[in-house]
């Protein structure tokens, strides 16, 4: 997977020193990242022996009824029809068979996901409390194995419905706040650099973790329509860069991550519109992504982006609304917002050049605040969720990001050469 014609972008014109100037700017940047952070490891490529992988052998080997079992690649729509033919007894049975694999099928039930998803995580538990008695482990290697067992205690909690789940490497995973059944309106938290399994959710600042971000939009949603059948989803599902490196500087990981979140959301259940709310590296996987969304998502949303690998909104060729927001204490408005040899992600999303709706971000303070109870940004994000779009407050006094309603038919422009 080396080559994604979502990524191309035009040429940057060498017209003028400007150019010059921010070109070369955009490289000392990425030379000094390199020269303090590393070139970053790759985080999540599976190994031959994985769970996971372990656990997709088996289901491609496996059967049903003396019936080969369908592809996991299968398209959402495919796999529904089969979860869709089966006794509930059969539906059960694959899961506690396969939970891995069930627990990770867009197409699969939701409440099926969730079960499955259960007993993978009692298992990884067990792996992980046998790995912390392990006498020939590090010191460093017990306390982790001890956090990723609280961390897997926490998600096994009662009340909680997680999505999906792997245990490979640093982990995935996504949870689901409310019935994403019967929702009216769906969205969908898409987190950006350093999201893994530990970083999931945290105890202080919540709201700094894609779990807390989730939680708190919800609440959000609820109070802002309460008659709006919502759910929202904390989607930790793709493998992000690890800290401010190479590939937090390049769009590979955002391509990866992008099909992972095209499949989610052809995979929910109903017909329920769709809202991504994209924050930091996120909104590079967004902005990918949009190229092929499904047509039932009406807005994106980016917060504290570094770019959506375009130069311009009609670039992403969607007809969902864009939308944009930055604290100005936010520190990636000091990132160079361009592309060169793969290097940047494009122009900045809240410059007026963009094209993007640009909104307040009141009360956010900083990078990772904009998720925070009681701000102008979580107002924002929770109107447009629960389809509000004309309530919502513009960065400008004069409100001329609400002004059309409609999605924006400049985004729907021609395909870009």
């Amino acid at each position: 997977m080396t080559s994604f014609s979502e990524l191309d972008s035009p040429s940057l014109p060498w017209t003028n020193w400007t150019t010059v100037w921010r070109t070369l700017l955009a490289l000392a940047v990425v030379f000094v990242m390199l020269a303090t952070t590393g070139w970053t490891a790759v985080r999540g490529q599976k190994a031959a022996g994985d769970p996971y992988t372990v656990a997709l052998t088996a289901w491609k080997h496996g059967s049903l009824a003396g019936h080969p079992l369908p592809s996991p690649y299968a398209a959402p729509s495919v796999l529904a029809g089969f979860f869709g033919s089966l006794t509930g007894a059969e539906r059960s049975g694959l899961a506690q068979r396969y939970p891995l694999v069930v627990g990770n099928l867009a197409g699969a039930p939701a409440e099926l996901r969730y079960q499955a998803n259960r007993i993978a995580l009692t298992q990884a538990r067990a792996v992980e409390r046998h790995r912390g008695k392990d006498s020939g482990l590090t010191p460093a290697g017990r306390y982790e194995a001890t956090r990723r067992m609280h961390r897997l205690d926490s998600l096994l909690a009662d009340h909680r419905q997680i999505l999906a789940f792997d245990p490979t490497g640093d982990g995935r995973v996504a949870e689901v706040f409310g019935d994403l059944d019967h929702a009216q309106r769906v969205s969908v938290v898409v987190p950006g650099v350093d999201t893994n399994l530990l970083t999931f959710e945290k105890s202080n600042r919540a709201y700094t973790a894609p779990v807390g971000m989730a939680e708190s939009l919800y609440d959000a949603e609820r109070k802002a329509a309460p008659a709006t059948r919502t759910a929202v989803i904390a989607w930790a599902d793709y493998t992000s860069p690890v800290g401010v490196g190479l590939d937090a500087a390049t769009g590979r990981l955002a391509a990866e991550g992008a099909l992972r979140l095209r499949t989610l959301v052809k995979g929910l259940p109903g017909d329920s519109s769709v809202a991504l709310f994209c924050h930091s590296y996120g909104s590079v996987v967004c902005g990918v992504a949009a190229r092929d969304l499904d047509h039932r998502v009406s807005d994106v949303a980016v917060a504290g982006s570094p770019g959506m690998r375009a130069e311009h909104v009609s670039e992403l060729r969607t007809t969902a609304r864009i939308w944009a927001m930055r604290d100005p204490g936010d520190w990636i408005h000091t990132v160079p917002h361009l592309e060169v040899g793969g290097l940047g992600h494009g122009a900045d999303p809240v410059s007026a050049d963009f094209g993007a709706r640009v909104l307040s971000s009141a009360g956010a303070q900083g990078h990772t605040g904009y998720f925070a109870p009681g701000t102008t940004s979580l107002a924002n994000f929770a109107d447009i969720g629960v389809g509000r779009p004309a309530e919502v407050r513009c960065a400008d006094a004069d409100g001329r990001c609400a002004d059309d309603t409609t999605p924006a038919a400049s985004s729907a422009a021609s395909p870009v050469a």
